[in-house]
């Protein structure tokens, strides 16, 4: 009975691992858009253009990626973006000198 029952919590736990590798990476997403929003308003746009540019094709890629149900790839991606606009965010951001 035990084997029986450690095998079918198994089955739930994998099954359910699966789907959620399979569902649309909406958080992900979302995180990059987010990120390349507080870039911009940090002023990546002048100060790190190079970096927000790459965020942007990173999040068009994911939207693609997504459009064709390769949520994988859209959420590496959409990952990839948000990274790439957090350090757009900080090459944007005056940086500020240590009190001595």
């Amino acid at each position: 009975m035990t084997d029986f029952r450690t095998t079918r919590v198994l089955v739930i736990l994998l099954v359910s691992m699966i789907a959620a590798c399979a569902a649309a990476p909406v958080q992900e997403m979302s995180n990059a858009r987010q990120a390349i929003s507080a870039a911009r308003s940090a002023g990546a746009d002048q100060r790190a253009p190079d970096a927000l540019q790459k965020a942007e094709g990173l999040l068009k890629k994911a939207e693609e990626d997504l459009s064709v149900g390769e949520f994988t790839k859209a959420r590496n991606n959409a990952a990839a973006a948000r990274d790439e606009a957090m350090k757009a965010r900080n090459e944007a951001q005056p940086q500020t000198q240590p009190y001595q």
